[in-house]
Order: structure tokens, then C-alpha cells, then sequence
């Protein structure tokens, strides 16, 4: 197996054909994933979504253009064994976690769909963009039903819908020697023409799009999670035939709980001391529990009243 480091996991590919007015991204998650992954104890099943979910979270984070930015996704349900799914990135951090019931997970398929898994749910996606209103900033959210064998699929309804731009994602998970590696590439029609070019409207049906979809689709999941494979290598198997292809590295990335004991005391100390007092245990400390990272942050009431 070639060396990690050749092949540049946890390190986005961004790429784009501009004679067919297309984007796309790749990426492979492992280190950062896997870290991640060890703050519970996941069942395979909710592992699998949350990896998928994570890759997500990855392509459509690295289509911001500013670092301030922020991708959140969340599938949620009231009836499923997995209740709630959330992931963000924010300069190039992810992170993410879920919440399941056991015993109805129990029941379910061994390799579930996602109404297996959610039932009848919604997925959003929210763009938070530190830009002026009138230079396309602020919050943007759409959301769509979880419906599709996978949550990728989910995304692709959302771009079809939200979004109107023609959208291709593909997302792979595998164990290579014991840990969790998921890889992804998506790749897009790009609603205008590349600048200095005559503008064109994204359509599903346009000629160029119908070109990029159908290579595309020739990606192999196995290509997507082999570490051994560079990203590189695969656009380079996709898209050789082509003009010109440009390729362009991202930064790497790195799990990205934010949670910070001085942060969090600070929104404690907002609270009326009557709330502070009813909110503490018997020793006197109020615990403060990060979903994402599962650490517990005990912030004393003594603390609190110097």
C-alpha cells in the first residue's frame, strides 16, 4: 500500500473543465475521520451515515470561497432509529455527530436505506456566508425530504431543487487495516460560464452537463475510499480525454469541535443565579456536555459567584 502522505488524505482536490463549464471536488477522509468517529461508540450502521455525511459535509464546505464561512447539514426525524444527524465545516474543520435509538436500530436491515434508518425525515443545508447581503452573504437554507437509498442522494434532490444546479455526487466507504476511510467527489454544472465567456444557463439536459454526468458516474467506489489511490489519479481517469482539466489543492483539514471551556462558562455566567443554582449537582457543578467531541466541562457554581 503506497504511504499516506502520497496520496494526501484528509486534503480536498478542487478541479474544474472550463470547456464544459464544470466544477467538481474530491475528497478522502481518514485521520480526521476516524478521529471523529471515536468520540462514541457507533453502531455500523450509524458509522456508515455519519462517515457518508461527514464526506458531505467536506465537498460542499470546500465550494465556500470565503474561510469565514460555514456548511451545516442535518437530517432529522421524529420516528426513526436515527433521530438527529448534524455536520459542519467552517475553514476547513468538520465535524459531526449522531443521536440513535439502539433497540429500534435493532430492527432494521443490514444495510439500511435511508428510511430505514430515518423513516420519514428532511435534510438541510445551510450556507452561512460572512458577506454583505447585497454581495450574496448572510444565511441560505433549503431543505428537502431524506429520501434515496443514501444520503447523497438526498444532497442531489437538495441541489435540484434549492439550488437548480445540475449535480453529480458520488460517496464510498470502506476498513482498510481496522479504521474507517470514506471518500467522495462531486462535480457540478456550473450556472454561469467561466468569466470572460458568454454566461449560460445551468440545465440538467445541456450537452456538456449530459458529457461530465455520464464520465462521472464511471467513478468506482472502491477508487473513492483506497487510500492507495491518489486524488489526483482519478480525475486524471475520468477526465484525461478532455482539453484542459485544472487541478488545484485545498488546505488539509482537521476535526473541528470548537468547544471551549472559557466560552462556554462565559454563557453560563449569562444565567440568572436562581437558573444556575437549579442547573447544578450535587457537588456544587454544572456539567456541560459536547455532543460532538462527547468531553463533559464541569464549570462550578463557586466559580461563577466570584
Amino acid at each position: 500500500m503506497a504511504d499516506q502522505s502520497e496520496t494526501r488524505c484528509d486534503q480536498p482536490l478542487r478541479f474544474s473543465i472550463p470547456a464544459l463549464n464544470a466544477r467538481g471536488r474530491l475528497v478522502r477522509l481518514d485521520a480526521v475521520l476516524n478521529d471523529v468517529l471515536s468520540a462514541h461508540a457507533y453502531p455500523p450502521a450509524v458509522e456508515k451515515i455519519l462517515a457518508e455525511a461527514l464526506v458531505l459535509t467536506a465537498l460542499l464546505g470546500t465550494t465556500l470561497k470565503e474561510r469565514e464561512g460555514q456548511l451545516t447539514i442535518q437530517a432529522q426525524t421524529e420516528n426513526g432509529p436515527v433521530s438527529l444527524l448534524v455536520c459542519d465545516y467552517i475553514d476547513g474543520a468538520v465535524r459531526g455527530y449522531a443521536q440513535f435509538d439502539l433497540a429500534k436500530l435493532a430492527e432494521v436491515p443490514a444495510d439500511p436505506n435511508l428510511f430505514a434508518l430515518f423513516g420519514k425525515g428532511y435534510l438541510a443545508v445551510t450556507f452561512d456566508r460572512p458577506l454583505p447581503e447585497a454581495e450574496g452573504g448572510g444565511r441560505y437554507q433549503g431543505i428537502v425530504p431524506l429520501e434515496g437509498a443514501s444520503i447523497s442522494d438526498a444532497a442531489m434532490q437538495y441541489f435540484d431543487q434549492s439550488e437548480q444546479i445540475p449535480t453529480f455526487i458520488r460517496i464510498a466507504i470502506d476498513h482498510v487495516d481496522g479504521r474507517c476511510v470514506a471518500g467522495g467527489m462531486l462535480v457540478q454544472h456550473l450556472p454561469d460560464g467561466e468569466e470572460g465567456r458568454e454566461r449560460i444557463a445551468a440545465r440538467g439536459d445541456h450537452p456538456d452537463w449530459e458529457h461530465v454526468r455520464i464520465l462521472s458516474e464511471t467513478v468506482k467506489a472502491d477508487e473513492l475510499a483506497d487510500p492507495a489511490l491518489s486524488l489526483e489519479e482519478i480525475a486524471w481517469r475520468l477526465f484525461h480525454e478532455e482539453q484542459e482539466v485544472r487541478i488545484v489543492e485545498g488546505r488539509p483539514m482537521s476535526k473541528g469541535c470548537r468547544c471551549d471551556p472559557d466560552h462556554i462558562r462565559d454563557v453560563i455566567a449569562r444565567f440568572p443565579a436562581g437558573e444556575r443554582a437549579e442547573m447544578a449537582d450535587e457537588a456544587g457543578d454544572i456539567v456541560v456536555n459536547c455532543e460532538f467531541c462527547s468531553r463533559k466541562f464541569p464549570i462550578s457554581l463557586a466559580s461563577l459567584n466570584n
